[in-house]
């Protein structure tokens, strides 16, 4: 009986040092919600791509700050209101096509967050520049 307990307890402590180690926050968001796996550097240049469709994937992405950035828009069958996107801080408003590849210049941005949506408002994303 005695191993049973000791072994619920031992199963309980890892469980939850696991919880802890995966909500361990990075920058001002969640791990489990930022994302870099879509930036890349090209030529001393810092791209940054979502996919647009039904929203922006990933929502939150991480990047460096201090670096000539692009914003590459993937659209490939999208016909919904991430078609259209804004950047306000950057004064941008434009319409993407239903499919491929455009390129939106950040110019270097400073640490911080850089917040942009569809037309409608309806599909956020942020960038995140540390």
């Amino acid at each position: 009986m005695n191993k049973i307990i000791l072994s619920i307890i031992v199963a309980l402590s890892l469980i939850a040092i696991g919880f802890m180690v995966a909500r361990k926050p990075v920058g001002n968001v969640d791990s489990a919600v930022a994302q870099n796996y879509n930036v890349k550097m090209e030529g001393g240049t810092q791209i940054v791509e979502l996919k647009a469709k039904g929203g922006y994937i990933p929502r939150v992405t991480l990047a460096k700050a201090g670096v000539p950035t692009i914003l590459r828009m993937n659209t490939n069958g999208t016909f919904d209101c991430s078609s259209s996107i804004r950047i306000p801080s950057l004064n941008i408003s434009k319409n993407l096509p239903p499919s491929g590849l455009t390129d939106i210049d950040l110019g270097t941005q400073p640490v911080g967050t850089f917040q942009g949506s569809c037309g409608m408002g309806m599909y956020p994303f942020e960038i995140i520049f540390e």
